[in-house]
């Protein structure tokens, strides 16, 4: 008797070590227990043997192995068979002394157990009544530890080799996290890593901060309403949540995004057909979502470090490059252009304000700016700015009450303000509401109140350099700024036009009138030119009361139909009415010519039409 126990204990063990795959501390797991099964049922002479787990995730109980292979992964849907398990730990019952009403057919129970609880049973069924009982006490006892430590062994060096191969995945993983500074890689890696080692659930990433281009990524926005309570939990207090449901048969794991300066996001792990998560489970998800946590905290620093680094050398050279003297229309267009880069703006203005009140958008600003359609968003930003005194940066305009429809619906405005004085505004717009992040709205203020003294000295050197090439009372051009530009012209142009005016009588007008009100005849003639010539025409002050234009590139007939144009002007709008006489010259490239012949011909023109009638145009080419 001695002898058959010490043989059926060396033939288990023997069944144990034949199964292990010494290289890799791994047991043949399934080939183990069914040989283990089969020894059972040989050494014992009985009917079945079969092999019950408990699933804690479905809390429902299964046959994992058996003798009889018709039962094989049969479920049972019996809620009492899993507690009743629970109760037979530390217990081994025979025949019909346990409390399993459920396993009444089996007349011995062996509980298989591990740290954390219950994990299974041996049932055993008899061949014939009573055949259990023949081999004795002792023999069964013996027989019944060492099957229960081998499967126990079996069992629990199996799942220490699933752990490690899940934690070898976990360092995996880490590394993958820390070795990039992508937030979409980080992301797309947990995702990956879940699907793997649970590739039946669903998973969502519930993210807090603004998230864009996350390609075929299960991104939600966290938001706070009644569905994601347990979600927004997780996220203010930093620890999982659970959303278990009954009805819909389905558990719900909400794992924060833990990183050292806060928590970036909520990880949601939907288990369907499941009741619970089990702690262990809970463990290495929370340790996924803490590792990815602190990798989203760190390539989110990443990119904030990289993105202040691109502000401070935008703020840098845009600095530096309106510190180099530029004209005030390239100042502008060179600010429009570095915003409309950075910021992906749809329109940019910069709105200078009048000493009057009025607003003047500047040269350089986006064309729509000297539309109708922009007078309401300046009018807008400059009440706001005038009222409060701050910046304004407005997601969606469609929501301030304005009339009317707006067609660009994100708005920032930035006042510019040198020596505690406002001297304007720039107004940043873009169709899409929310377009612009807070920290683009934050960026605009730095490159706008770095930029201001530079716009500021731009405008006053063109006010200073106006002042000194324009006549003070008429505002048209010095007799010497005329003279440079006409001599630049006969050097690069092909021809041009000179037109020499003279106010008609006007001793007399200051004689009846007063010089205040001849004064006021000269500025009335000016502005009269500065409407009829173009921009790149000049308009200038000749001596006293004679006036002169020179019209670069135009022909002779041109020039004397722009003189004919101003001459009816004069006379029609001039308050009190004078008349004035004009002489006109021209020049071409391809004969012999100097400023000074131009000149005589137009003064010689000029006398003829004073001597014979006044009121007219004479020429003299």
């Amino acid at each position: 008797m001695e002898h058959q126990k010490t043989q059926l204990l060396y033939d288990l063990r023997t069944i144990f070590f034949e199964n292990m795959d010494l290289t890799n501390g791994n047991v043949q797991y399934d080939r183990f227990v069914r040989t283990l099964l089969l020894a059972i049922k040989r050494s014992l002479a009985v009917q079945e043997v079969t092999f019950f787990k408990r699933d804690d995730w479905q809390q429902r109980v299964f046959i994992e192995a058996s003798t009889e292979s018709s039962l094989d992964n049969h479920m049972f849907d019996c809620d009492k068979l899993y507690v009743a398990m629970e109760s037979a730990v530390g217990k081994r019952y025979f025949y019909n002394d346990h409390p399993v009403p459920e396993l009444q057919e089996y007349q011995a129970l062996l509980p298989i157990k591990e740290k954390r609880g219950i994990t299974g049973l041996v049932a055993v069924k008899e061949q014939t009544k009573g055949s259990l009982s023949r081999i004795g006490p002792e023999a069964a006892q013996l027989l019944t530890d060492e099957c229960i430590k081998l499967l126990e062994t079996a069992f629990n060096l199996n799942k220490v080799v699933f752990e490690e191969k899940r934690y070898k995945q976990l360092f995996r993983v880490t590394e993958k996290f820390h070795s990039s500074m992508s937030m979409d890689a980080v992301l797309g890696e947990i995702i990956n890593t879940l699907l793997e080692v649970y590739p039946f659930f669903t998973y969502y990433l519930m993210l807090s901060h603004d998230n864009n281009n996350h390609a075929n990524l299960p991104i939600k926005d966290l938001e706070y309403d009644s569905e994601n309570v347990a979600a927004m939990q997780a996220f203010v207090t930093g620890t999982v949540q659970f959303e278990d449901s009954l009805a819909a048969k389905r558990s719900v794991l909400y794992a924060p995004l833990k990183g050292k300066q806060g928590v970036y996001g909520v990880l949601q792990v939907i288990a369907p057909n499941s009741l619970v998560f089990p702690e262990n489970e809970v463990g290495f998800i929370s340790l996924l979502a803490n590792t990815a946590g602190s990798a989203l905290e760190n390539a989110q620093l990443y990119q904030q470090s990289k993105r202040l680094i691109s502000d401070l050398q935008l703020i840098n050279e845009t600095s530096h490059r309106l510190n180099s003297n530029l004209r005030l229309s390239e100042t502008m267009s060179y600010m429009r252009e570095q915003i409309v880069k950075s910021f992906n703006a749809s329109e940019v203005g910069f709105i200078f304000l009048l000493p009057n009140g009025d607003v003047q958008p500047l040269t350089g600003s986006s064309e729509f700016f000297q539309t109708k359609e922009a007078e309401h968003y300046i009018r807008y930003s400059k009440e706001k700015i005038d009222f409060d005194k701050e910046s304004l940066f407005i997601g969606d305009l469609s929501l301030q009450n304005l009339n009317g429809k707006m067609r660009y619906r994100s708005l920032m405005a930035v006042p510019m303000i040198q020596s505690s004085s406002l001297r304007g505004f720039s107004v940043v717009l873009h169709e899409e509401p929310y377009f612009f992040p807070f920290e683009m709205f934050k960026l605009l203020q730095s490159l706008i109140h770095h930029s201001t003294l530079a716009l500021t000295n731009s405008m006053l050197r063109e006010e200073l350099e106006k002042m000194v090439i324009t006549d003070h009372l008429t505002r048209l051009y010095s007799r010497s700024y005329l003279d440079e530009k006409i001599l630049q012209s006969m050097n690069e142009d092909e021809e041009g036009t000179f037109i020499l005016i003279d106010i008609d009588d006007f001793k007399k007008v200051n004689d009846t009138y007063g010089h205040q009100v001849g004064d006021e005849i000269l500025i009335q003639v000016a502005q009269l030119i500065h409407g009829n010539i173009r921009e790149s025409d000049i308009g200038a002050r000749w001596g006293g009361e004679e006036l002169a234009i020179y019209l670069p590139r135009l022909p002779l007939q041109v020039g004397v139909s722009i003189a004919q144009r101003l001459l009816k002007k004069v006379s029609e709008l001039s308050n009190p009415k004078v008349t004035i006489s004009c002489g006109v010259s021209y020049w071409k490239k391809d004969r012999m010519d100097d400023a000074k012949a131009l000149f005589k011909r137009a003064d010689e023109a000029l006398y003829l039409a004073k001597n014979t009638g006044k009121n007219k145009v004479e020429v003299l080419n």
